[in-house]
Formats: C-alpha cells, sequence, structure tokens
C-alpha cells in the first residue's frame, strides 16, 4: 500500500462519527434511549396497552376494575400517584399500575446550548454522567464564540496593552476568514447523527471542515505569547503551557460537543500554523499602515467589504456568512478606530505597573466601556436590519427569513460591528480620556 493510500486510510477512519460518539462516551454523554424521548402519541399507545394488560390480568384473577369516578381496584392505574411530566414514571415507582425496577436516580439531562439561529433547531437531549467535564469543555467551547471575543479583545486593547490587542485583531480576522471560506470550498457535513450526541447546535447548519473553533483557538495563545514574550517579562514555560492548556480544551470540546470530527480538529490547528508562519511577519507591517497612511480607512472599508461580498459568493446560505462579514466587519472598525485614534495623539498607557488603584479603573474600563458597545450594537441592529430590508424590497415580517439574503445579513453584520469595532478603539477610549480613565 502507498503512502497516499495510508493518508487517505488514516484521514477517512479520522473522519469517523463512530469515534467522535465513542469519546462522548469516555466524558460520560450518552444519547438517552428511545423510549424516554418517545412521542406523546407512541407514549399514550404504550399507556393503553400497559392498562390492556392490567385488565386482563386483573380478570384472571377475579377482580374486575371498578366504575369510571368510582373506587378502584388496588392494581388500576387510577390508584396511583400521577406520573412526572415528560414520562419519567410514578414518583412512588410506578407506572400505569405496573411495578418498575428500582435504583439509582437516573443521571441529569442536558439539552442544547443554542437553539440554531437559521433553523431555529434546539437539538436533543442527552444523558450527562459526568457533569464537571461538561460544564469544563462548555467553557472551552465558548472561547470560540461571539460573547468570548466580544469581551476578551476590548480587555486587551483597554487594559493591558493596546499594541498587542490590535496585532492579535488582525492574526484572528485573518485565521478566521481564511477558515469560513475554506468551509465554504470544501463543504464537508458534519459529524451524523446518530451515533454522535450533538450538544450543542448553533452552528449545525454550517460545514464542518476545518474546524474554525479549533484555528481561533490555536491562534490566540500561539499569537499572544508570540507578541507578548520579550515585550513582557515572564518565563517562556509559562506561555508554553497556556498554549497546550488553552488549544486542547478548545479542540477537545468541539469533539466533546458533537460538532466535529477528529479530523477537522487536526486540519483546522495544522492550518493554523500554515497561516501563521506566512501571514505572522506581515502582522507589524499591516498594523503601522493601519495607523499612519493617509488612505487607511478608505483601503480597510473597500478590502473587508470586498472580501465579505466573495464569500457570499462561495456557497448557499448557512450561519457562517454572518459571521465572515461580523469578523470582517469588526476587523475594519477596530482598524479605523486605531487610526483615527492615532492621529488624535490619544494613547493608552501599554502595561503600568499593577496596583489597586489600576485593578479599580480596569474593573471601572470594562463596566462603562462594555455597556457603551452593547448599546452601539443594539442599536446598530435595530436601525440596519429594517433599512437594508426597505432599500432591497425584502420583507420585514420574518426577520430570520429576511436575514437569509445577502443584501440584509452582510450590511447589517458589516455595519454593525464594524461600529462595535470602532467604538472599542476610537469612541470608548475617548470616554475614558475624557473622565480621566485613560
Amino acid at each position: 500500500m502507498s503512502l497516499r493510500q495510508r493518508l487517505a486510510r488514516l484521514a477517512s477512519s479520522l473522519q469517523e462519527p463512530q469515534k467522535v460518539a465513542r469519546f462522548q462516551q469516555l466524558c460520560g454523554v450518552e444519547a438517552l434511549p428511545s423510549d424516554s424521548a418517545a412521542a406523546p402519541a407512541d407514549r399514550r399507545e404504550d399507556d393503553e396497552e400497559a392498562e390492556a394488560q392490567l385488565t386482563r390480568d386483573s380478570r384472571r384473577r377475579g377482580r374486575q376494575p371498578g366504575p369510571p369516578g368510582g373506587p378502584q381496584p388496588p392494581g388500576s392505574d387510577l390508584n396511583q400517584c400521577p406520573a412526572k411530566l415528560g414520562g419519567g414514571g410514578a414518583p412512588n415507582g410506578v407506572r400505569n399500575g405496573l411495578a418498575a425496577e428500582l435504583g439509582p436516580a437516573p443521571p441529569r439531562r442536558a439539552g442544547a446550548l443554542r437553539r440554531n439561529s437559521l433553523t431555529g433547531e434546539e437539538g436533543q437531549l442527552a444523558q450527562v454522567n459526568n457533569w464537571p467535564l461538561y460544564y469544563l469543555f462548555t467553557f472551552g467551547t465558548e472561547l470560540g464564540n461571539e460573547l468570548f471575543y466580544v469581551t476578551f479583545f476590548p480587555f486587551w486593547i483597554w487594559n493591558l496593552d493596546p499594541l498587542v490587542g490590535r496585532k492579535l485583531v488582525v492574526i484572528w480576522v485573518m485565521v478566521m476568514y481564511l477558515g469560513q471560506c475554506t468551509k465554504d470550498i470544501i463543504r464537508w457535513p458534519r459529524p451524523a447523527s446518530p451515533p454522535v450526541v450533538k450538544l450543542e447546535v448553533f452552528y449545525n447548519s454550517e460545514y464542518s471542515m476545518p474546524s474554525t473553533h479549533a484555528m481561533s483557538g490555536t491562534a490566540i495563545p500561539i499569537s499572544m505569547v508570540l507578541l507578548t514574550y520579550g515585550r513582557w517579562q515572564y518565563p517562556l514555560i509559562y506561555g508554553l503551557i497556556l498554549i497546550l492548556c488553552w488549544c486542547s480544551l478548545v479542540c477537545l470540546s468541539r469533539i466533546y460537543m458533537g460538532m466535529h470530527s477528529i479530523l477537522d480538529i487536526i486540519a483546522g490547528f495544522l492550518y493554523t500554523i500554515l497561516i501563521l508562519a506566512v501571514f505572522y511577519p506581515f502582522v507589524d507591517v499591516i498594523d503601522n499602515f493601519n495607523q499612519t497612511h493617509k488612505y487607511a480607512p478608505l483601503i480597510i472599508i473597500g478590502l473587508h467589504l470586498a472580501l465579505g461580498i466573495f464569500s457570499f459568493t462561495l456557497d448557499t446560505w448557512s450561519t457562517s456568512r454572518g459571521d465572515t462579514a461580523e469578523i470582517l466587519g469588526s476587523g475594519a472598525g477596530i482598524a479605523c478606530g486605531s487610526h483615527a485614534i492615532y492621529n488624535m495623539g490619544i494613547v493608552l498607557d501599554p502595561s503600568p505597573p499593577i496596583t489597586v488603584t489600576l485593578f479599580g479603573k480596569a474593573i471601572l474600563r470594562i463596566l462603562i466601556g462594555m455597556t457603551f458597545v452593547l448599546i452601539i450594537r443594539v442599536i446598530m441592529k435595530k436601525i440596519t436590519i429594517p433599512l437594508a430590508c426597505k432599500i432591497s424590497n425584502i420583507p420585514y415580517d420574518d426577520v430570520r427569513k429576511a436575514r437569509q439574503h445577502m443584501e440584509v445579513e452582510l450590511p447589517y453584520r458589516y455595519l454593525t460591528y464594524g461600529m462595535v469595532g470602532f467604538s472599542i478603539t476610537f469612541v470608548v477610549p475617548c470616554i475614558f480620556s475624557f473622565i480621566g480613565l485613560s
């Protein structure tokens, strides 16, 4: 067998959903038995069959069920405690008059973290036997979601080191854009369910290869260490431990959630290493251009908008379209904001010594800054979606369907998150400077 055939066989093996399901079972996640997830009609049929069986048994013993509404014989299901909602059985261990096998309390159930933003799919219930792992991997998967990004990057820019924060954003936009576009070119589906248990379905309508969570979870910690080692004073081993823990947590969480195969994760990791090897040497040049070039804002806005339009033509609609526009809009807004703040001469102090006063100011910056950013996001969403629908003559009755049109989703995401990014690097720092928090 040639090397090419061996690699193809290995890739096919790593893509099998059975391996994902096996990892989930190892971590204590199992699909609920079919009877516990049965439809109400099926449960009614089972109840009627059990009641008929009970009637036959009572007749054999010479007992007849009592009239409706009157006293019932001891074996009748009408004498039993009401069953719990959801078919969980009666509190006394008897369901429909039939003795149930007593035992330890059943494991708790978990539903999907979020509904699918495109289809409204809520996912399936799952039996979770190891809740510490569930919460650990839930945290890991959140390290690649919007809530994390919208707090992580502002924290760096406002409180730690604006230069490192801006460069992290440049790398993040580059990695995520290429990852999203590659998904729509390769077009591999998510792992099949069953056997995989889908604990998260928010991104289920997107393609699978490569994992952009794995790409983000690889790019951010590696870039943090590359950008801060030598600029900050700390042992390199600490940075390597951070990379290992962060990357492993995010990557394993995507397998645990049932959203990616092992091959998707490995491909995302290696793809990120390749992107960093090629583009990292140009990060300083890009950041300097964004701040100092006379026509930087026009070039930034035009380039990011063109990339967004290109990504919308790669495939039919999925949630990745909006995510790509959001990433590009955020990157354009942060770059334009850094250009404006540089030319105004307002600079946040990078990496001052840690004191109680500094810690208090950091908390105030986060509270005030994030409040303002969230207000901007809400206002822009209220304005851009109806306006885009009106300009494009698209019905506004169903917002979810309206956002499946490029003419609505692209301007909504691009303008909204462009303003969010601009606020992070320009408007909010100006407020900090005005009230003495810079």
